[in-house]
This record gives structure tokens, sequence and C-alpha cells, in this order.
């Protein structure tokens, strides 16, 4: 169990831009952790950058999210990557992005990535997207493959949230065969009260909440089941998956929904549940 408590005392911890956050992070993630903070396809990236320079103020280690569709021209580009790193931000996170039609240049996170490398690789650390369940749009063979393209640019994988620990393990073995050596943080849903979610799709807006439903059914089923999601369940599950030694299992990412509050007393409990100290670690 040590490599799991390792990965308890540091996860990433996965916000939404909204009214309070910032207060909320002061006020109950510990300093220091990492706060990756996610960009909406309808409301563009800019609240995504102001809150990262928010919380860079703040002393937190900063990973906001780039999404490639969001981004409305090289120019665009070039003042995001100005302000963040004023801030002293030097890990992104660049997935391509909910937005139904391109806001510029970039219609996906390759031709991004490609472009931060023309800059001279403004950031030390770049983040990119793997899908443990199958994507809605996108062959599974398809999504394996485009790790396989941007891993050049890239420093690590962040997996999509999943329910299915045994999948989960099964994926992973699946990229590393093919070559993918890139270290990986699992996601992880945190606990979710079914009123908070509900308020936050209402504060996210009709469309975006409906987009996210028709994309993850799965989850919406998995919280409103007595018993149906357990993030302790899961890890004790996919703990030998994520422990192994050729998983190349870099840290945990936390999908919080902005309920950290919750999210900060199961990691705390947690650890004590495998016995050991709250000393939390700073995540890569």
């Amino acid at each position: 169990m040590a490599s799991l408590r390792e990965l308890l005392s540091g996860p990433r911890y996965e916000v939404i831009p909204a009214k309070g956050t910032e207060q909320a992070v002061a006020d109950v993630v510990p300093a220091g952790m990492t706060v990756t903070v996610t960009a909406s396809p309808v409301k563009g990236l800019e609240p995504t950058i102001e809150l990262a320079e928010k919380l860079a103020g703040r002393g937190y280690r900063v990973v906001p999210h780039l999404a490639a569709r969001s981004v409305a021209s090289e120019a665009h580009l070039d003042e995001i990557v100005a302000r963040l790193k004023a801030v002293g931000c030097d890990d992104v996170f660049v997935p391509g992005g909910d937005a139904t039609h391109p806001a510029g240049p970039f219609h996906g996170a390759l031709p991004l990535l490609e472009r931060l490398d023309e800059m001279g690789r403004p950031f030390g650390r770049i983040g990119i997207t793997g899908y443990p369940e199958s994507h809605p749009k996108i062959h599974d063979d398809v999504t394996i493959q485009a790790m396989w393209d941007k891993r050049r640019y890239a420093s690590y994988i962040v997996s999509n949230v999943t329910f299915d620990a045994p999948g989960l393990g099964r994926w992973i073995g699946r990229i590393r065969a093919r070559g993918v050596t890139l270290p990986l943080y699992v996601g992880l849903a945190g606990p979710a009260e079914r009123t908070r979610l509900l308020r936050m799709a209402a504060v996210a807006g009709a469309s975006e909440s409906a987009r996210f439903i028709t994309r993850h059914p799965g989850w919406i089923l998995r919280f409103w089941v007595p018993g149906g999601y357990s993030p302790d369940r899961f890890l004790d599950r996919a703990a030998p998956a994520i422990t192994a030694p050729g998983a190349a299992v870099a840290g945990l990412h936390l999908f919080t929904f902005n309920q950290l509050q919750q999210a900060e007393q199961w990691r705390k409990a947690a650890l004590e549940r495998t016995g050991i100290d709250d000393q939390p670690r700073l995540a890569g």
C-alpha cells in the first residue's frame, strides 16, 4: 500500500471556474498543492486564465486547461502564454475541448501542441488526455494513437474519469503495450452530493449540462443509484493496477465538481485508513 498512500498524499484537485471557487480553494485545499482549472466551451478561456492567475497568486501550483478549440488565434495564444508565465505557471493541460466549432486555427490538441513547440516550449510541463472508457465520438484505437502522436510534445497523461477499475487496468496495459510511456495521472471522481451536482449543472448553463449528460450518461447513473459509486471502493479495486511497477502512475487527478470540502475530507479519511499522517506531497 506504500505507493497508494503516496498517491493519496498529493492529488491534483480539478476545479471549475465559478463564483466562489477561488475562496473555496483557499479555505480547503492545503497550500502548495496542485489545482487544475477547467475550460468551458461556452464561456471560453478567460475565466480559466483569470482563476489560474488568482490561485497562482495564493501560492498554489496551477494547471490551467488550454482547450485547443477555444483558442481564437495565434495572437490569443501568445497573450495566454504571457499571462501565465507572468504568474509563474509552468504546467498546462491541453485537451481538444468540447466547443462545437473551433474559435480559431486549432481544431484539436495536436496542432496547439505543435504551435507551443514552435514557440520554444514556453511551459516546462504539458499534460494530454487519455480515455480509459470509450470516447463518445472517437474509436479507442484512435485515442490511443493520438496519445502516441502527441507524446513528443507532452510530459504526462491525465486519464478521463472511469468507474470501471478492471477496465482501467486493461487500458493502462494497452497504452503501455503500444509504447506510450508518459507518466499517468489517474482520473478519479471525488465524493459528490446529488443536490450539489445539480446546482453545479445549473451554474454551468443548460447547454453545457445537456452536453455533459449526453456524453457521460454513466456518470449520472453511477452517482444516482444507491451504492453505485464510492471513491474508496474504486481505489481498493484499482490499487493493484495503478501501483503495478509497469503502470508508471505518477499521481491521482481528483475531479471535485467544486465540492472541495467533501473531497478534502475524503482524502484525509482515506489517508487515515491507510495508516499514515496527512503530509501533503507536491504533485508533479
